[in-house]
């Protein structure tokens, strides 16, 4: 049987990642170019979200293959232009994220909930993912790994309804 039978297309996306301790780094993620659900394309979060506890990146200086433990990825950067506006389903949460290294995150989440689990504190308490996707402007998409945030508060600083 030959090896390229059991190879699985993929193709390299363009990321920042911040690493703890390391700090930034430039590089690519491998993304599938169809995705196990359906026929779009894998995105960064699929691959962060996965139970397996290394992600393989290629890294721009040095130029090499790493292979980074996913619990050491504070957050990870990259543009996305295929992003379009938000389904109605889509519940919208303007939000700031206080990271434990002290910057702050300011950006939307967009995800479709049920009604009666749509604000903030009852998204970020969501048991199936370490990783969020906060839309910080038309392009610019950062997953934040939850284990890093040191707070979070709605946009506006108002309250939410307990």
């Amino acid at each position: 049987m030959s090896s390229k039978l059991l190879k699985i297309p993929k193709v390299l996306m363009p990321v920042r990642l911040w690493v703890h301790p390391e700090g930034q780094v430039v590089g690519a993620l491998f993304v599938k170019e169809q995705a196990e659900q359906d026929n779009t394309a894998e995105q960064p979060l699929d691959i962060l979200n996965r139970a397996s506890p290394f992600v393989v990146v290629r890294r721009q200086e040095p130029d090499e293959l790493r292979f980074y433990n996913r619990a050491s990825i504070i957050r990870v950067e990259y543009e996305d232009v295929t992003e379009s506006m938000p389904a109605e389903d889509v519940t919208l949460l303007r939000c700031e994220l206080q990271m434990m290294d002290g910057s702050v995150l300011d950006g939307e989440i967009r995800e479709p909930l049920p009604v009666n689990f749509s604000r903030l504190f009852d998204y970020l308490n969501l048991q199936d993912n370490n990783f969020i996707k906060l839309h910080v402007d038309s392009v610019t998409v950062i997953l934040v790994n939850k284990s890093y945030i040191n707070y979070a508060r709605t946009a506006d600083r108002t309250a939410e309804q307990a």
